[in-house]
């Protein structure tokens, strides 16, 4: 074989080994791995034809997630800010185009450096974000506020809170009704508990939303229809919210927690601080009370993890969508009917398996190019040795 055509050929393969890495690596691998998973199925003795006698298939298809975290311009390197936001818009993208959920939650943290962001910089954030989780009319997109995105309770003010309500054109704490449920959103940055002029807002809305929702449920069970106390509420589906936040309600640590997406074992018996890493005693309390949510789904801890607080409320953590905060992010996927709900998880490419796959395609590159430097160099010498022999015997 003419040497060009070997040294071609070899090209060829490296070529084509790189590019299917690349391929596979960036786009592809996430086409299997979110195929995997599907929308759960509400179970009929658990009410899911709902209060109403709607069908099974009008439930809501729900699909949630958590702490994005997009890097900002001074904590950010430019190529880990180019890997996690890949990632993460890959992710997302596929899991629209395979999973058509009606409706998307993203649980705070939405940016990593929102409570400090210039100006500039948090327009340069927001594009970003909008490219990056961009959607069809078809699907409804709720976000929610965290720590990070208007700072923690001592940082927060009125201008990050309204800069962010804003930009997403809605106010943080509010009712979001779909098909007959009441999705409640709560800004749990300001229930802090201590009076602060935001704090008081806050707290104001969520009783006369608890009002609200109270007034609802006695205005289907009575025959009169809404009380005296009740006049003026807005009435909704009557129906026990979901309730949706980003820090979680007060447990103590996540050592009962398990499964793929808990914390590290080393980390799951750390205690967790009161107003940092969750919301207080107190402020939990008055949630549960004020609502008695139906399900509560959180997030912050960046790690999956199930509780039943005073053994009727469920709470699931909603662990991070970036390969920045774990190794196999995941979101979750809910079908949720006036009556009932149904949940599972969708896990998506592991960090790890990517950087397996490029180091095993580096690998095959080194060893072809060993592999061709020996054969032509064992053929130079065989020819070498052929034209010896020719010259010594002419």
């Amino acid at each position: 074989m003419p040497r060009f055509s070997v040294r071609w050929m070899v090209a060829l393969v490296l070529i084509l080994l790189v590019g299917g890495a690349f391929f596979y690596c960036e786009y592809l691998i996430y086409f299997p791995t979110i195929l995997k998973c599907a929308w759960p199925k509400i179970n009929h003795a658990r009410g899911g034809e709902g209060i109403d006698g709607r069908p099974m298939d009008s439930a809501v298809r729900a699909m949630v997630l958590s702490d994005t975290h997009l890097l900002g311009a001074v904590g950010g390197h430019w190529f880990d800010k180019l890997r996690r936001e890949w990632q993460m818009e890959r992710a997302f993208q596929t899991a629209l185009w395979l999973l058509r959920p009606e409706i998307v939650f993203i649980l705070g943290d939405i940016f990593d450096e929102g409570k400090w962001s210039s100006p500039k910089h948090w327009e340069d954030d927001v594009r970003r974000f909008h490219r990056m989780f961009r959607h069809s009319t078809d699907t409804e997109l709720v976000v929610l506020v965290g720590n990070h995105d208007i700072g923690f309770h001592y940082e927060m003010d009125w201008f990050k809170l309204q800069r962010f309500e804003k930009v997403f054109n809605a106010s943080s704490t509010r009712i979001v009704t779909k098909k007959g449920v009441n999705f409640l959103l709560v800004n749990s940055v300001a229930l802090h508990g201590d009076g602060c002029p935001i704090c008081q807002s806050v707290e104001k809305e969520l009783i006369k939303l608890s009002r609200d929702l109270n007034c609802s449920l006695q205005s289907s069970q009575s025959v009169s229809g809404v009380t005296d106390s009740c006049e003026g509420a807005q009435l909704y589906p009557p129906t026990p919210p979901i309730m949706l936040q980003h820090y979680p309600l007060f447990r103590v640590s996540d050592a009962g927690c398990r499964g793929l997406d808990a914390a590290p074992p080393q980390e799951r018996h750390l205690l967790f601080r009161e107003k940092y890493d969750v919301l207080s005693k107190e402020a939990s309390q008055r949630l549960l009370q004020w609502f008695k949510p139906r399900l509560i789904l959180s997030g912050h801890t960046h790690s999956g993890c199930e509780v039943l607080h005073d053994n009727k409320y469920p709470e699931i953590s909603v662990p991070s969508f970036s390969w920045r905060n774990r190794n196999n992010p995941s979101f979750i996927m809910a079908s949720v009917s006036p009556g009932s709900f149904a949940l599972s998880k969708c896990f998506l490419p592991e960090e790890s398996t990517v950087i397996g796959v490029y180091c095993s395609a580096g690998a095959c590159m080194l060893l072809l190019f060993l592999a061709h430097c020996l054969w032509m160099k064992g053929l130079l010498q065989c020819l070498s040795l052929c034209l010896l022999g020719k010259h010594k015997y002419l």
